[in-house]
């Protein structure tokens, strides 16, 4: 399902793809991991292992959105619908755990591995769903999320927000992710066109529903999370913390996330080194949102450049899957 152009590149780029329509990459933490080198900030901040970490898509080609940040090769992305024959979920997660063990077979003769932490490694435990294309694009999420729990698996899943009606069947159906986020990038609809550079018709309308949506699955008992990606001179204006506080309250969130913009892959090309900010400039703006929305900043990670903001630090840690 996936064109060949798509695949070799991603297959260059240390990408593992299988189900033919779904990818997996071992993250950098779950390699620093293992070697004792640190880890994830999510490790950090909710308590998930980053050696025992599955980073994956179950829809590595499809996005609505081709985003000026994005360090993916987004111009070879197949819109928002996908078609033919796809993998059932229990395929997946079999297939995302060989080809994350297959990945981390050549750790083994590293000196420096710590053999626990890589024999734990081979039977994950936490699935980040977020690593390329919109993963809610995939028809059968539901099924997944509800796989990986019977499978007491831990999953975290980072939507654009432009499929309100997985939203809307999550909450039918009172079946979420360990932990969702929402990317809010922009603070109007004029950012937000010009950022996204969307192929959805009313695309603003459906993530503005998508915000609401999140604020029901909240108040059903899922874990919510903004996450805001900042670029200097671009979307982290002082200007904008109003319009961005009308949004964030639209969504109240459990947790808000302020990271970086990463100068790394193809966004280096889009926005180049100088727009990417010091974690010292996150940290301030982060604290000027905090006094708007009566937060407080929960935690950070300076390596990752991301702050976290929410209202109890005793609900950071996930204590059941």
């Amino acid at each position: 399902m996936i064109p060949k152009k798509l695949k070799d590149l991603l297959e260059k780029q240390h990408y593992s793809i299988f189900c033919g329509h779904c990818a997996l990459q071992v993250c950098r933490w779950c390699k620093h991991s293992l070697l004792d080198e640190g880890v994830c900030y999510k490790e950090q901040f909710y308590g998930i292992k980053s050696h025992k970490c599955c980073q994956i898509s179950p829809a590595v080609a499809w996005c609505q959105n081709k985003c000026v940040h994005c360090w993916r090769p987004i111009e070879l992305s197949l819109g928002s619908e996908m078609k033919g024959n796809l993998a059932e979920p229990k395929e997946i997660i079999f297939n995302s755990i060989q080809a994350q063990k297959k990945r981390l077979t050549g750790f083994k003769s590293n000196k420096k591995i710590n053999m626990e932490k890589w024999e734990e490694a081979q039977e994950p435990d936490q699935f980040a769903i977020s690593l390329i294309g919109e993963p809610l694009i995939y028809p059968k999420m539901i099924e997944l999320i509800n796989e990986l729990r019977k499978q007491k698996k831990s999953s975290f899943i980072v939507t654009n927000g432009l499929v309100p009606e997985r939203l809307k069947e999550m909450i039918d159906k009172k079946v979420f992710p360990t932990q969702i986020y929402i990317s809010l990038n922009c603070p109007n609809k004029k950012m937000y066109e010009e950022w996204h550079k969307s192929c959805e018709k009313d695309a603003w309308k459906k993530f503005n529903e998508s915000l609401g949506l999140l604020k029901d699955i909240r108040k059903k008992g899922g874990r919510t999370v903004l996450r805001m990606t900042l670029v200097r001179d671009l979307n982290m204006n002082e200007k904008m913390i109003d319009e961005y506080v009308k949004l964030i309250k639209k969504a109240s969130p459990q947790f808000l996330e302020l990271k970086s913009y990463m100068a790394v892959g193809y966004a280096r090309n889009r926005l180049g080194y100088e727009r990417m900010p010091f974690h010292e400039e996150i940290k301030e703006f982060a604290e000027k949102l905090s006094k708007k929305l009566k937060m407080k900043v929960l935690d950070e990670h300076e390596f990752s450049r991301v702050v976290l903001l929410g209202r109890k630090k005793g609900d950071m840690k996930i204590s059941k899957v």
